[in-house]
């Protein structure tokens, strides 16, 4: 059996992950925490078990600034860009957006957290066709 690994990486590319399949709970998410770190709106997730991902780049892995009692959010210390959370479970959730393939089916939000704080303007379809 074939592994899956899904690669992506910052905007300069220091920071380079490599995060293997079964990519787990892919969602947007509309919460204050998610709108400032990403500068959008609303954010797209998707998470994997700290063990199965990797960074690849000469960056090493990414700067953190801790965010909630359970998270930090991890970003490229040269560029800038957002690169996800690294929660304490230990879980890494990848921003969508970061990912080589971001059009991969596999990473197609099922479900989206913090509808409440989405701006009214703005719809969100995920892959179960709910907003």
């Amino acid at each position: 059996m074939r592994k899956t690994i899904y690669t992506g990486g910052c905007l300069c590319g220091a920071i380079r992950f490599e995060a293997t399949a079964p990519a787990e709970k892919p969602h947007t998410c509309s919460c204050r925490i998610c709108q400032q770190h990403s500068g959008a709106p609303t954010a797209a997730w998707v998470e994997f078990p700290a063990e199965r991902v990797a960074w690849t780049g000469t960056g090493g892995k990414p700067s953190t600034w801790r965010s909630s009692d359970y998270s930090s959010r991890a970003f490229c210390p040269a560029c800038g860009s957002s690169i996800g959370a690294i929660d304490d479970d230990p879980v890494v959730a990848l921003l969508i957006g970061g990912f080589d393939d971001p059009r991969d089916p596999a990473l197609a939000p099922q479900y989206h957290s913090f509808e409440d704080c989405r701006p009214d303007w703005l719809s969100v379809e995920t892959a179960s066709g709910e907003e």
